[in-house]
């Protein structure tokens, strides 16, 4: 997995300073400074990397393929948007936000047209109610069926609170759905996630 990065895109000024300070400006120097030339963008990159795409393939059950894809397009629309860093995080925890982003049109192109699934990694979720987490389920195979049932959205909902934490709030803004709206989702994914469980069990 390589992106190419084109000589338009190093020694490109990327933003006025002056005009509009940064919140971290060391922050804002070093990610700059990953640009001035071919082998600063490949050192930057070679550090990123491994962060970004291990955050993509969690979440995509092991789909090395569509996690490498999704990576891709992750640095090149990072590349893209790069005068719009700040510096209010990390360059790679920025990086991964993208990535989160990237991840979500993915999984709302399935949820339009129904014609593919895709497998996501949820921990931190208690299948029948109770206290015990997903991490404890020894059977893998049983836990990939039973999301491979769920719809892209129930999904998506899944991985945004229980995997990456996000409060219902930051994930309805995800969405781009109510508060209201989103708990619902998030109500309905857990049964049908509870439905499903107990589906692939017994086959």
């Amino acid at each position: 997995m390589d992106i190419q990065v084109g000589k338009g895109d190093i020694d490109v000024p990327l933003a006025d300073d002056a005009v509009q300070p940064a919140f971290n400006a060391d922050r804002v120097a070093e990610f700059r400074a990953a640009f001035r030339s071919e082998s600063a963008f490949r050192a930057f990159y070679d550090r990123a990397l491994p962060r970004v795409y291990g955050y993509l393939v969690s979440r995509c059950h092991g789909d090395t393929a569509l996690a490498e894809d999704l990576t891709q397009v992750a640095f090149t629309d990072a590349i893209r948007r790069r005068d719009t860093y700040d510096g209010r995080s990390e360059a790679t925890t920025w990086l991964i936000g993208i990535a989160r982003h990237k991840l979500l049109d993915h999984l709302r192109s399935e949820a339009r047209d129904e014609q593919r699934r895709i497998h996501l990694t949820v921990r931190e979720i208690t299948v029948d109610g109770g206290s015990r987490p997903w991490q404890e389920i020894d059977d893998r195979a049983l836990l990939t069926a039973a999301l491979g049932r769920l719809t892209a959205m129930q999904q998506a909902v899944l991985i945004l609170h229980y995997a990456d934490g996000l409060p219902v709030r930051e994930v309805a803004r995800e969405l781009k759905r109510s508060e209201s709206a989103t708990e619902s989702l998030l109500g309905r994914a857990r049964v049908a996630l509870r439905e499903a469980w107990q589906e692939v069990s017994h086959d």
